[in-house]
């Protein structure tokens, strides 16, 4: 096969076309992979469609270009110097590219490279034009070339669907590393029925976290979040008062030791400083959400309380990893989402469908080649 399907970005104002483009072949460390499965971000309408305006700082791929920031599929070729990886692997990409040479790509710290960049999504810097131009495809398409390290091995307990999914499951995975939640750690989840929020708590649970406070507004929603676990679980709605105040009643008046924060862009700015409230002394607030107000800090109340807070950027291939390890092992569960699938032809409606998922972050969009 010399040519291959792949869905396109070509203008704005204009819908996704689907193209007829030449197969890639890997070189060097690349592998070639075929695309089974590739997840759908909401927020990748904002992309194409105000990011320039939004944040020119922020580059885009050129187009024609081929988006899609979450593919699973399986190795079908592998240039010369890739170690590790045979043909039919089943394997999941991480779209993080570096420029792989900086003192940051060489010391272990891919997300202060000045080139960081996502893979069919867009890069965070004027020099990740050029890694664009080295890795330009995305998910919707057939099949796509990627670094040997950023691949993730997929256990058969491991669906391509659920895979998919790893983009946002591994902004939560990284996040609470970052917070160092473990066995001996109170958690509060904020925007629990969100896509971030319900893999917060699928993964608190395979860490071992022993107490989840999930709080979000719909309260059928929150229904599932406690139905994943009852006695380790529970949970809020904003709609009936404060969070802290909620959380403090529950905890002797102490707060949790790590806040995460996964509300979304829409959600009004009290409820974002509500849950940092419920922090203890010397607790850790974490954020991974798209609050879009600006969030007043106190230093004092930094300083006083000895609170830590931090952003959270992704996530590494070697986490990765660790979470397709842990479905492997029977630890992290995945067997309540529920996918549903679009072909190459459908993106612009794969878009539109996340955006309104009716399970919240219970539902999973795929599009599959």
């Amino acid at each position: 096969m010399t040519t291959m399907r792949a869905t396109r970005w070509h203008e704005p104002a204009h819908r996704f076309q689907v193209d007829e483009i030449e197969v890639p072949a890997p070189t060097g460390a690349d592998v070639q992979v075929q695309v089974k499965a590739c997840g759908v971000v909401p927020n990748l309408r904002n992309v194409i469609h105000k990011f320039p305006e939004w944040f020119p700082h922020l580059p885009l791929p050129d187009a024609p270009a081929i988006y899609g920031l979450d593919p699973a599929g399986v190795v079908t070729a592998v240039g010369p110097d890739a170690r590790g990886f045979q043909v039919g692997q089943r394997v999941y990409v991480n779209p993080v590219r570096t420029c792989g040479v900086c003192v940051h790509c060489r010391g272990g710290r891919p997300v202060r490279c000045n080139a960081y960049t996502f893979a069919g999504y867009f890069g965070f810097s004027p020099a990740s034009k050029a890694v664009q131009a080295r890795y330009p495809w995305g998910g919707f398409a057939e099949y796509l070339l990627a670094p040997v390290d950023s691949l993730a091995v997929l256990p058969d307990a491991l669906s391509f669907d659920n895979a998919s999914r790893f983009g946002y499951l591994g902004t939560s995975y990284g996040a609470l590393r970052r917070g160092n939640a473990g066995i001996d750690t109170t958690l509060l989840v904020n925007g629990a029925t969100g896509t971030l929020g319900v893999g917060l708590v699928l993964l608190a649970l395979a860490l071992g976290v022993p107490k989840i406070y999930a709080v979000a507004r719909n309260r059928a929603l929150l229904e599932r979040v406690k139905a994943l676990h009852p006695s380790r679980i529970e949970t809020f709605s904003t709609l009936d008062g404060a969070t802290d105040a909620w959380v403090r009643a529950r905890t002797g008046g102490n707060g949790v030791d790590l806040v995460v924060e996964a509300l979304g862009p829409e959600a009004p700015l009290e409820a974002t400083l509500s849950a940092h409230r419920a922090v203890a002394r010397g607790g850790t607030i974490v954020t991974v959400g798209g609050q879009q107000q600006a969030v007043p800090i106190d230093p004092i109340w930094l300083m006083a309380y000895h609170i830590d807070y931090r952003g959270s950027s992704w996530f590494t291939t070697s986490q990765a990893q660790e979470m397709a390890d842990m479905v492997g092992s029977g630890v992290l569960d995945m067997s309540m989402l529920q996918t549903q699938r679009f072909g190459l032809d459908a993106v612009d409606a794969a878009i539109d469908a996340a955006g309104h998922r009716e399970l919240g972050g219970f539902s999973n969009i795929a599009v599959c080649p």
